[in-house]
């Protein structure tokens, strides 16, 4: 019992570290309409915040763990709805608002939790992650910029991956067609898509594709971005790819490991 009680408090704050929410807002139960006092929480988030110093915010919703996974999930989805509404309503540009996603349900054993009332309390909430500009480090920027040089990266953070998956998600197709039509007005850049892996044992060199089934992970996400940027007429000669595996962890949390960058190589 003792154990399985340190494991779970182990877990929630790892994934707490990994999140690193500027903001969090607390629904009732069952609801994912705000209060006042929640709209309030919400505004005041948003006087706080300098917006010309913000690259883009990220949204996740989460529920308690009472109800079926299928209706946690909607519900959690309306909770990150609900918020992007109000920050839209309230002045917040919806085009920095790159990542909505709805986590479901955050799955507890009631027999391993001294305060469970309190837990799904903090359970049913939504946190709004905040990615300030150039904050990924030096020459490590977070758009196609002006004056580019040969060695920057360019790390997208609405360029993420699943957990072991290389597919791309509807926020990704979004971003790489902005990526593509920026790069067909500035033929002369050439580059090289490095993917990325996390949570991979240093053992191994690369994650496990859960598609293929093959420890070709980062290569697999560096080839589905070159390929879906190569459907949008963006040239093959322009661009090469390689997998990086988990050597450049951007130490923000395992969300931002599993990424692609791309590196420029000539201009």
């Amino acid at each position: 019992m003792k154990l399985s009680r340190v494991l779970f408090l182990f877990i929630i704050y790892n994934l707490a570290a990994q999140q690193k929410p500027i903001e969090t807002v607390y629904f009732d139960f069952d609801k994912y309409n705000l209060t006042e006092s929640q709209s309030k929480v919400v505004n005041n988030f948003i006087k706080s915040i300098d917006t010309a110093k913000v690259e883009s915010i990220q949204i996740y919703g989460y529920c308690d763990d009472r109800g079926t996974d299928d209706y946690n999930f909607r519900l959690s989805h309306d909770r990150v709805n609900t918020i992007q509404n109000l920050l839209v309503s309230s002045g917040f540009k919806e085009s920095k608002i790159v990542i909505l996603e709805g986590k479901g349900r955050v799955v507890v054993r009631p027999d391993t939790v001294e305060n469970l009332y309190e837990t799904r309390l903090r359970n049913r909430r939504v946190d709004l992650i905040v990615v300030k500009r150039n904050s990924f480090g030096k020459d490590i920027y977070s758009s196609f910029k002006d004056k580019l040089k040969v060695g920057d990266k360019i790390y997208l953070e609405s360029i993420l991956f699943d957990m072991g998956s290389a597919r791309l998600t509807h926020n990704s197709k979004r971003e790489l067609d902005k990526i593509a039509l920026t790069l067909l007005k500035q033929k002369n850049i050439q580059f090289e898509i490095r993917g990325h892996v996390c949570c991979t044992p240093e053992i191994y060199s690369d994650g496990i594709d859960k598609d293929t089934k093959e420890r070709r992970l980062s290569w697999n996400r560096a080839k589905n971005v070159f390929n879906y940027l190569s459907s949008k007429k963006v040239s093959k000669n322009r661009m090469r790819y390689q997998g990086c595996g988990n050597k450049f962890p951007l130490r923000m949390g395992d969300n931002y490991d599993r990424r692609v960058e791309f590196l420029i190589t000539k201009i």
